[in-house]
């Protein structure tokens, strides 16, 4: 059974806190973190406005890096395309087995939209909403 769910994407400040709000709005155990993490960075206001959209306020959200001890904890990790999938694998061998990109099942990478246009942020958050749909789907079924 899946109890935590850890989200990683480079800073932090985007992406994996978008898919941790998301998450959690729909009742899971989540946290986020980043492989290059702006430590104590709050969320750009691009991406707290494109979450506004959900309903969902992540002002209050400071970047965080990863970690052994999150690994250790998480049942399963989530990142935003391939090349994270193998830093995480790289840096913290013993998760192999339960790294997988969010876009895992429609194979889509979810691009950064830092300091890109307000409209990437948006995508963005629309991308990762949809990802975050279908896990928590499928790990209804598990």
């Amino acid at each position: 059974m899946i109890q935590q769910i850890l989200v990683v994407c480079e800073g932090n400040i985007c992406r994996s806190p978008m898919a941790e709000a998301l998450f959690r709005t729909r009742g899971h155990h989540a946290i986020s973190a980043g492989l290059n993490a702006l430590v104590g960075k709050a969320p750009p206001e691009d991406a707290r406005e494109a979450m506004q959209v959900f309903g969902i306020d992540i002002s209050k959200h400071r970047g965080q890096q990863i970690t052994q001890a999150l690994c250790t904890d998480a049942d399963l990790i989530l990142v935003m395309d391939n090349g994270q999938k193998r830093n995480v694998e790289s840096r913290f061998p013993r998760t192999r087995g339960k790294v997988f990109r969010i876009g895992e099942h429609t194979n889509i990478d979810i691009a950064d939209p830092f300091r890109q246009s307000r409209s990437a942020f948006d995508r963005c958050a629309q991308t990762i909403a949809s990802g975050v749909a279908d896990w928590v789907s499928r790990l209804a079924h598990l």
